[in-house]
């Protein structure tokens, strides 16, 4: 028995021990390497695979000190004798796993240059090389001098592993490439010229730092003058591709009176939502790591206070906002409540009995337009004697505007109704003649009450 406990207590100490080793990565990068025969060709004092190992080997020392970070290795090229054109020749190496550089390095290390390129399908295959985890950036930096050699589409399979959130954007380094070269690579990904092993080590480097991390950005939302002084309203952060809500920041201007400076992730390509009212974006926003960015978006507002001459009987008076000429409902605001809004004009519908209609009302830079309403007054209807069959209408001069029905199975009726002439036309449900319509004009007038009964 005691030996048993024992056993649980080590298993479960154990146990303890690896939860505390494991930290949840934040960032995924895949090594695509390139091993097509052409990776023999010259550079600088050397060949291009031989640089590209011991770069590939040099990168593996620093990330391996990297915290929230882990690497694999794919490489293409590499198993079919020379002069096969083997479409298929493209292997996961080394898997995502912690500590696995040296493997990388060893596995580096005996990779001889053989087959052809085959750039669509090792980007295709590689989707299945990340593990299916939440919250992970999922990065693929291709290592390349040649351009896809077996009729794929590296921009289409690119596109679909963005916009299936499967990775971002691949960085692509082209050894030895011309303009023509860099041209079939930009709807790949981002593209860094290496002619030369300077230029090489430079964009891992540069690629690298991208990857670990956030580059700082300050986001001007403009007047109508462009001056960047809009503030207190929340900015969304999607990935461009996959449409992923990356990141959620308030707009807040520090002590010095400019926009804060936040944090983002160079590695992403933006689509920035401002949740003004109504909203306002900018798409394909790319920021530059290393450096301070600025986004300015255009974002000029106004002040609409709707508000109520004198006492109200109004519980919870509402009104539909819209941009003018348009039947889409942007907002809906409560009365005694003043909101923000982008400079333009708008539509108002408000719930009123009779119900309100105000066209082009003019929201102006820095400035509030008031709508103000008179105070409302009170109709109360009773009906004690029997139900009734009974509608009310507006006085609209010769015209009769239909208002509400009125419940018959109720006896008692309040209306809270804005100032003006008014109409019920009724008769008793029982009734088994038209000639016994009657009606009742009156008059509600502003914090007055209006009472009659039916009869």
């Amino acid at each position: 028995m005691k030996k048993a406990l024992l056993a649980i207590i080590l298993l479960w100490c154990c146990m303890i021990q690896v939860q505390a080793q494991y930290v949840k990565p934040k960032t995924r990068i895949l090594f695509l390497l390139d091993a097509s025969g052409s990776m023999y060709a010259s550079m600088d004092k050397d060949i291009r695979i031989n640089i590209a190992k011991r770069l590939l080997s040099k990168i593996m020392d620093s990330l391996e000190q990297a915290k929230d970070v882990q690497v694999a290795l794919r490489v293409y090229g590499h198993t079919t004798p020379p002069g096969q054109r083997n479409c298929k020749d493209t292997r996961l190496e080394v898997p995502f796993k912690y500590n696995n550089h040296k493997e990388i390095k060893e596995k580096i290390k005996g990779i001889i240059p053989k087959g052809t390129t085959l750039i669509a399908q090792s980007l295709q295959e590689s989707a299945s090389d990340f593990p299916a985890e939440i919250g992970v950036r999922n990065i693929i930096i291709l290592i390349t001098d040649g351009i896809e050699e077996c009729d794929g589409d590296p921009c289409a399979v690119s596109e679909a592993l963005q916009s299936k959130g499967v990775a971002l954007k691949p960085f692509i380094i082209g050894i030895g490439g011309t303009e023509d070269f860099r041209k079939a690579f930009e709807c790949v990904g981002r593209y860094y010229d290496a002619n030369t092993e300077e230029s090489f080590n430079n964009a891992l480097n540069v690629i690298i730092t991208q990857a670990l991390n956030n580059t700082t950005v300050q986001v001007n939302l403009l007047d109508i003058n462009g001056k960047p002084v809009e503030t207190n309203v929340n900015m969304s952060f999607y990935d461009m591709h996959s449409n992923q809500l990356i990141t959620n920041y308030v707009h807040t201007m520090n002590e010095r009176g400019i926009p804060d400076t936040i944090t983002l992730d160079p590695t992403y390509k933006y689509r920035v939502v401002v949740h003004t009212i109504p909203s306002v974006q900018k798409t394909d926003v790319e920021i530059i790591a290393g450096r301070h960015n600025i986004i300015a978006i255009d974002a000029p507002q106004g002040l609409l206070q709707l508000k109520i001459t004198g006492l109200t009987n109004y519980q919870d008076l509402k009104c539909i906002v819209r941009k003018s000429n348009t039947m889409n409902t942007m907002h809906v605001q409560n009365f005694n409540t003043t909101e923000k809004y982008l400079v333009g004009k708008y539509d108002l519908e408000i719930f009123t009995l009779p119900r309100k209609i105000i066209t082009d009302i003019n929201v102006d830079q820095s400035t509030t337009t008031t709508v103000e309403l008179p105070q409302p007054g009170k109709l109360v209807i009773s009906a004690f004697s029997q139900q009734y069959v009974a509608d009310l209408y507006m006085m609209n001069r010769d015209e009769l505007v239909w208002l509400a029905r009125i419940p018959p199975e109720n006896k008692l009726h309040h209306y809270i109704m804005q100032p003006g002439k008014y109409k019920i036309i009724y008769r008793g449900r029982t009734a088994t003649r038209s000639n016994q319509t009657f009606e009742r004009e009156f008059t509600i007038t502003s914090g007055g009450t209006t009472s009659f009964t039916l009869n």
